[in-house]
């Protein structure tokens, strides 16, 4: 008999299909050992956490030591990331007594080939992933358990109530970010301006050219952002502009092209769910899950998608070529891109795992449609067709550029027209809207009926919603594909900040929170410093950092200059 380990009962249930009678396959319900929740946890003599079993869990640990007594060789399973590496290593702690025979195995996909394939190359515990795992939980502790209690104190003293507050790593600097933005918006001040156009016709047909630039001693001056029409200009364009003789100085008409998008990695999945199926990224998060653990189609349980906690878009040679025999075969030959397309990973990816995709291509939506829930159909759909799309042919656009001018005022259009969908036939891709545009020809004269101008007003800029506040968290390297989705959620729950429609606006707490925590821990809410945090967490995952216990003293200190370690 051999014991195989997971963390949780559906990755159990659909990897027992799998394995045979001659296996038992365990599920520890996510992590067994955690640090203590009424205190803080951590020897301060060794710099060692003090994890213990989490509430509930002695039964399952009992259950694991009494098989593993009996089993031939025991394989840890739990998901290929620092926390799934921690868990591994606490069931290791825990069996290691009764039976050595102990071997980690990782895969990236719930299939049979997949598992069998895992287990013939089995690994040891990787100690880096587990010493960056406890070097953030520790961090994580002694920023929340320091920080809060001061915050909670200090804010109740100031509104005259009890409060349960808290600060957190990652979470404080996303209020920052919040906070900074509706302070922006409110502090901003409209400023009046003019688009200014001309209308024109052509058998019958009107069209207009915008006011681009105008020629001032012998240079091209751009209007734009930086440099608006306001009323003084718009005047002094009314006055001088000779409608009468505007001709069409260049008419250039070319093909061009939109490539489609990489597959889904953590953050894009939850961005565009986001934004095309209305999900927040807990929804998402949690549906990922179980169509990555198995799911019930025509009685089997299937994995349905790969490991869903990703920063990288690479695609697996078999996957690659499994979905380019795909489009030759059930879309056509003529869909397919000329060459495989390879995407790059970004320097902060860890690369990990692979983009999040279908783990059989060939499952098509239409084949599961009824057989899953229907928010889960949804996602799937949405994920099989990013895949799909990313090795299919470029979308082609005929684009169609006017330039028009009284010799001193240039006017421009574009139109784009759509010549070959391609890719766009299976993901969606925004296109602009066509502009009616008559055939023209160079040094033709313009038959102009009038100068136009619209009076508008500049806008603050937007708020964040929760794909928006994702994609800002990524480029400013906070939090990681793991994160995203509590990083959020716990600002909702601690009424931090609220949704207005799609919009996260925050609370007057939220702004208290951020100003107390901005003036008493800057370095708390500081993003390049939570970014910098991140890299060394990373580089002690990669092996670079092997002092772990300094750079955890060397964070602390810098974001609590007042600890002092207590052995």
């Amino acid at each position: 008999m051999k014991l195989f380990i997971v963390e949780s009962p559906a990755k159990a249930k659909t990897i027992n299909t799998y394995l045979g009678k001659e296996f038992v396959v365990v599920a520890t319900m996510g992590h067994i050992k955690d640090l203590p929740r009424k205190e803080m946890g951590i020897d301060f003599s060794t710099l060692e956490p003090r994890y213990v079993f989490l509430p509930g869990k002695k039964k399952i640990a009992t259950k694991i030591v009494e098989i593993s007594k009996k089993a031939e060789e025991i394989f840890l399973a739990s998901d290929k990331d620092r926390e799934g590496e921690i868990i591994s290593y606490h069931v290791k702690e825990l069996v290691w007594k009764y039976n050595k025979n102990v071997k980690r195995v990782e895969f990236g996909e719930i299939t049979k080939n997949v598992i069998l394939e895992a287990i013939k190359s089995p690994r040891d515990i990787n100690i880096n992933l587990v010493n960056a795992q406890k070097t953030r939980r520790m961090l994580d502790r002694l920023v929340g358990y320091i920080v809060s209690p001061i915050l909670s104190k200090s804010l109740g003293r100031e509104l005259k109530k009890r409060l349960a507050l808290s600060a957190g790593r990652v979470q404080s600097p996303a209020l920052r970010i919040l906070c900074d933005r509706e302070l922006e918006i409110k502090n901003f001040v409209p400023t009046l301006y003019y688009d200014v156009f001309i209308l024109c016709q052509k058998e019958g047909k009107s069209f207009r050219l915008k006011l681009t630039n105008q020629q001032v001693h012998g240079k091209v001056v751009y209007f734009s952002s930086e440099n608006r029409i306001d009323e003084n200009k718009l005047k002094e364009i009314k006055e001088k502009v000779k409608l009468s003789e505007i001709y069409v100085r260049d008419v250039k008409i070319q093909k061009d092209r939109i490539i489609p998008l990489p597959p889904f990695k953590t953050s894009t999945l939850q961005q565009d769910a986001s934004t095309k199926l209305g999900f927040s990224p807990n929804k998402t998060m949690a549906i990922a899950q179980e169509l990555y653990e198995g799911m019930n189609v025509d009685g089997e349980f299937v994995g349905l998608i790969t490991y869903m906690r990703t920063d990288s878009v690479r695609i697996s040679e078999y996957a690659l070529n499994k979905v380019r025999d795909f489009i030759k075969e059930r879309i056509g030959e003529e869909y397919l891109s000329q060459n495989p397309r390879v995407y790059e990973n970004k320097g902060t990816s860890q690369d990990a795992h692979e983009c999040i995709r279908p783990t059989d291509v060939y499952r098509v939506p239409a084949m599961l449609r009824g057989k899953i829930p229907e928010d889960h159909y949804k996602l799937y759909d949405l994920i099989w067709r990013r895949f799909v799309a990313c090795q299919m042919k470029d979308a082609v656009l005929l684009v169609t550029d006017v330039l028009a001018s009284d010799g001193i005022y240039n006017f421009t259009a574009r139109t784009k027209t759509i010549l070959e969908k391609n890719f766009m036939n299976f993901y969606p891709h925004s296109v602009p809207d066509d502009v009616f545009l008559p055939k023209l020809e160079k040094n033709e004269k313009l038959d102009v009926l009038k100068l136009e101008y619209e009076k508008k007003f500049t806008q603050p800029p937007p708020r964040y919603t929760e794909a928006t506040l994702i994609k800002k968290l990524e480029e400013e390297g906070i939090g990681r594909p793991s994160t995203y989705a509590t990083i959020i959620s716990t600002l909702l729950e601690r009424k931090y900040v609220e949704k207005k429609a799609k919009s996260l606006v925050p609370t007057e707490l939220g702004f208290k929170v951020y100003e107390f925590l901005k003036k008493t821990y800057p370095d708390v809410v500081d993003l390049k410093f939570t970014s910098y945090m991140e890299s060394l967490l990373d580089d002690i995952e990669s092996g670079k950092i092997r002092d772990w216990k300094n750079v955890l003293l060397e964070m602390v200190k810098k974001v609590i200059p007042s600890f002092v370690p207590k052995s």
